[in-house]
């Protein structure tokens, strides 16, 4: 089956259906509910932060922000508050994928987050991880050089042996929750409420800039328009899997390259001298 024939199966699958107001109202509490604690919740904090990095007498561009901080001094204790909390985000995925499954019809099967076309998924998540990660990485430069994103720490300079596994499950985290939320979730949702595509497309992508705006204005530039190329192909595939591969590989080369980063390109990539106590958004 080609991409063009399932993409009447996605269509189907989201298209508006008559409601009655009842079934309006449970639906709108659902939504809002699942962004209240997932990343709706995130993204208020995430603006309160900016607004806040912005009112500082520090300038913006000499702020920085961690994204992968240590929770506990003694390595254990790091570990395992790491791992609850990679673990209990996870859960918030498994709520929405609960929430959107139906009677006979399997819900990762329905966003396309399964499987059965791995190696299409894959060939599509690395050709999405380049269209993203080098325009990504130029406007993060660009940013910083204009002084308006925040110096973003993406990991410890000083890692030690778990690091690298601990990172790359932030990373499959980081994939999961906004992949599933922004596009599987909330295009099934919107849909069902009579919203066209551009509308959806361009109002997740919003969100998810919104999501992203404790880094600065470059970081809410790039991550809105990461959300319409993504929502773009998902409107086209049908498919999260792709989305969720490309997300996770990206994470990864940033928080695992980072210190190769820092020390390479100090100007750009390393924090500034003197770290300022604006806060990190709570998610």
């Amino acid at each position: 089956m080609t991409a063009t024939n399932r993409l009447p199966d996605v269509r189907e699958s989201t298209i508006a259906v008559p409601m009655s107001p009842g079934e309006r109202r449970r639906l709108t509490w659902e939504v809002c509910l699942v962004l209240a604690i997932s990343v709706g919740q995130s993204a208020v904090y995430s603006l309160l932060s900016l607004l806040r990095r912005l009112l500082a007498p520090v300038p913006l561009g000499s702020q920085q922000t961690q994204v992968n901080p240590s929770r506990d001094a003694l390595a254990l204790w790091d570990i395992v508050y790491q791992l609850l909390s990679v673990f209990f985000d996870l859960a918030l995925v498994a709520l929405v994928v609960y929430l959107l499954w139906e009677p006979g019809q399997s819900a990762l099967r329905r966003i396309g987050l399964d499987f059965t076309r791995f190696g299409g998924d894959l060939g599509r998540g690395i050709l999405l991880t380049a269209v993203i990660g080098i325009p990504g990485l130029a406007l993060y430069a660009a940013g910083r050089a204009l002084g308006v994103t925040v110096a973003v720490v993406a990991s410890p300079l000083d890692a030690a042996w778990w690091t690298v596994p601990l990172l790359m499950l932030a990373a499959l985290r980081a994939g999961l929750t906004e992949e599933v939320i922004f596009i599987g979730y909330l295009f099934d949702r919107l849909r069902r409420f009579g919203w066209n595509w551009w509308a959806i497309i361009l109002s997740t992508a919003a969100l998810r800039g919104a999501y992203h705006a404790y880094q600065g204005i470059g970081a809410i530039v790039g991550n809105v328009a990461m959300g319409i190329v993504f929502g773009w192909c998902y409107k086209r595939w049908g498919r999260v899997m792709p989305l969720v591969i490309a997300h996770t590989i990206l994470d990864i080369v940033a928080f695992v390259g980072y210190p190769v980063a820092a020390a390479l390109w100090p100007a750009v990539f390393a924090p500034p001298p003197s770290p300022t106590p604006t806060p990190t958004p709570s998610s």
